[in-house]
């Protein structure tokens, strides 16, 4: 049984890595990671970052201050870049494709389990 099982599990899969929502998602999610604007942008961010922790360390609360708010504008021109926002797009269609497939497959799970005798071991 545990090898239908597994034929099983590897068939879905294939569906789901088929299914367009999902290779929209990786094809996407490529594309952000290969981005050149993007990685420069994660960069930047976290050398502001740096920068506004060794600014607390040596107590500089002005420059701190400052480190801060060039995060928070990194950060919103992160956020904000196209790509950024599709990925994002994109996840959420894939995780409720992907929400929608494990909770189908937990209800007729539970019904197959419901439906069998209590005392399987005499079969």
């Amino acid at each position: 049984m545990e090898e239908s099982i597994q034929k099983e599990l590897d068939q879905l899969e294939q569906l789901l890595a088929a299914h367009p929502t999902i290779r929209e998602f990786k094809e996407v999610q490529m594309r952000a990671q290969n981005n050149a604007a993007l990685k420069e942008l994660e960069a930047q961010i976290k050398r502001a970052q740096k920068d506004a922790v060794q600014y607390a360390h040596y107590e500089k609360p002005e420059a701190e201050k400052i480190a801060i708010q060039e995060i928070a504008r990194l950060q919103a021109t992160y956020d904000q870049h196209p790509l950024v926002v599709r990925y994002r797009d994109v996840l959420y269609e894939a995780n409720e494709l992907l929400h929608y497939v494990t909770t189908t497959l937990q209800k007729k799970v539970n019904q197959v389990i419901e439906e069998e005798p209590l005392d399987a071991s005499k079969d």
